[in-house]
């Protein structure tokens, strides 16, 4: 047992070991001044770091706050087992064209490696618009798969079990509507939904603040959200009924910093919501994902996902009081940063994701997407494709980085950059409360101001040349736009889906879908959950459009306040 005496000559030690470091150190800063800096910006996407890192800057740390994986505070990952237990699920975004279009390339991707599907759709579907809609004119299948109904659905999955695969699906405004698309299309193939594992994005707060793809107010989306929640919780277990977007966040021009703040913020006000309706947080939360997006600046990456792990966790058992362990653990997907693709020298965007895919896996993602080189052009040709999805698994099969447990901690820069940004979290969650929250502050336009702020000084940065972009800004080589094969989508999506929605509307019971609309209406004035109303709509074969002017017919439709 240690004496006394031992200890206070420990303590003694530690502190003459603590002066010489700031002495060296010292002398060290007075070297570094007098030294020669490059005439650039030395900084993250929020402001400069400093040069070195040495023990003085986690001497506060508490060593609970680090820890190790699978055990609270979640820090270093939320398993025990890390990537030797299982691999992160490399799930590659796709989608475009018509559903059969799609359904060939989700087979090819799952011929050549693939995990998992992840589910692009295009403008009208992401706005609730039938592919025959006036307002989807020149825009069907062009930058995603355009679905109009079951039938669309049916022909999405055709031939792909999904009671063995893993599917996500990037919707947001008229989530709960896809989502019962893919229940109904699962019991076509006698699959039932308790068996059905995937994601629905379903992250309205992020589209009031950043990417704009919405359908009805803030108040009743929210409340579509909560009854998402609801009925998966019992039907859907496997189902992850919100995946919380900080990527469309970060893509729109908000910091690291921001990106954590306000995505968790978001995340949190999902919880509210559901804990209002009277829902027990420990029988929805554990369905609740991430997504995050994963920038160039390495070191500030991964210490996001470690930062945000912690928060979330701390959140959820001292603030919310969730007892299971399981709605304590934030598990997330990652995707490399299109924001940072380039149309110059388009064969740099494979070194760019590169890197950020080795960053989101130091970082601990659950699935991934990289991005191909040519998304800043057009879709992804096959052969894009198959390049992103190779960089996957080089990184997971000969780096051996898979092998360690997050291999950075502990290093004096990472831990307080992770420290760091826990703190300017901290920070923003009190200025949004202090504003009424996140439905005020949307309303009131306070995230996109500063998401709006943000994107402007980094584009003051290029273009004074403190922030290089290789091949746009520096490196420019006069070869620029060197021509790489394009996938072009043509009018045939168009015409095709438009002979397909007129086929269906002629062959399908109209007085059963005219009655299943006007009982959704019914349901939606009143308090019920409205999701087994829409599931019974798509069974019937309405339509997308069909089902979101029913319920705008009551909520209305969300119209965007003049905030600048």
């Amino acid at each position: 047992m240690t004496s006394i005496r031992e200890e206070l000559d420990a303590n003694l030690d530690d502190r003459a070991e603590l002066e010489r470091l700031r002495s060296e150190v010292a002398a060290w800063r007075k070297a570094y001044e007098q030294g020669r800096l490059r005439e650039i910006g030395f900084g993250n996407s929020e402001r400069e770091v400093e040069p070195l890192y040495t023990p003085l800057d986690v001497a506060d740390a508490d060593p609970a706050r680090i820890g190790v994986p699978g055990a609270y505070p979640y820090t270093r990952g939320i398993h025990p087992t890390g990537y030797r237990g299982k691999l992160w699920t490399m799930r590659q975004f796709a989608g475009f064209g018509s559903a059969s279009d799609t359904n060939e390339r989700f087979k090819f991707l799952l011929a050549h490696g693939q995990t998992g599907l992840s589910t692009a759709f295009d403008f009208p579907t992401l706005m609730g618009y039938d592919s025959d809609h006036s307002r989807s004119e020149g825009e069907v299948g062009k930058t995603g798969v355009a679905i109009s109904s079951l039938a669309d659905m049916e022909v999405l999955f055709d031939g792909i079990p999904l009671d063995q695969v893993s599917t996500s699906m990037t919707i947001n405004g008229p989530a709960i509507i896809i989502w019962a698309f893919y229940v109904a299309a699962a019991e076509k193939q006698g699959v039932d939904s308790t068996q059905l594992r995937g994601t629905i994005q379903n992250d309205i707060l992020k589209e009031y603040m950043a990417q704009h793809a919405w359908c009805f107010p803030i108040e009743p989306a929210l409340r579509l959200i909560v009854d998402c929640f609801e009925w998966g919780a019992t039907h859907a277990p496997l189902w992850n009924t919100v995946s919380i977007s900080g990527y469309h966040i970060r893509e729109a021009g908000a910091t690291a910093g921001q990106e954590l703040a306000f995505t968790l913020a978001d995340g949190f006000t999902y919880v509210e919501r559901g804990i209002a309706r009277g829902l027990d947080v420990d029988d929805f939360a554990p369905r609740l994902s991430f997504f995050w997006d994963i920038h160039n600046d390495f070191f500030e990456e991964i210490a996001k996902l470690r930062a945000a792990r912690r928060i979330w966790a701390r959140h959820m058992r001292e603030r919310y009081g969730a007892k299971s362990p399981r709605s304590w653990l934030m598990r997330f997907h990652s995707q490399t940063a299109g924001v940072t693709l380039t149309a110059q020298q388009p064969m740099n965007n494979v070194v760019r994701v590169a890197y950020q895919a080795l960053a989101a896996v130091m970082g601990g993602t659950q699935s991934l997407h990289t991005n191909s080189m040519d998304e800043t052009l057009a879709l992804p040709t096959e052969h894009a494709v198959q390049v992103a999805l190779r960089t996957q698994q080089v990184l997971a099969y000969e780096t051996g980085v898979p092998n360690v447990l997050d291999p950075l901690g502990g290093s004096y820069y990472v831990e307080a950059l992770t420290d760091r940004l826990e703190q300017e979290a901290e920070a923003l969650f009190t200025e949004i409360d202090s504003i009424g929250g996140v439905v005020r502050g949307l309303e009131e336009g306070w995230f996109q101001r500063k998401i709006a702020q943000a994107a402007a000084r980094q584009q003051w940065e290029i273009e004074q040349h403190r922030r290089v972009i290789v091949g746009v800004n520096e490196f420019v080589t006069g070869e620029e736009s060197l021509a790489i094969p394009l996938l072009k989508i043509g009018e045939r999506v168009d015409q095709e889906q438009r002979a397909r929605l007129a086929k269906i509307r002629a062959e399908r019971d109209q007085a059963l879908c005219d009655s299943r609309l006007e009982r959704l209406r019914t349901a939606a004035r009143g308090t019920e959950n409205v999701f087994p109303y829409i599931l019974d709509c798509a069974r019937a074969y309405c339509t997308l459009f069909e089902i979101r002017r029913a319920l705008e017919d009551v909520f209305g439709a969300y119209r965007e306040p003049v905030f600048f």
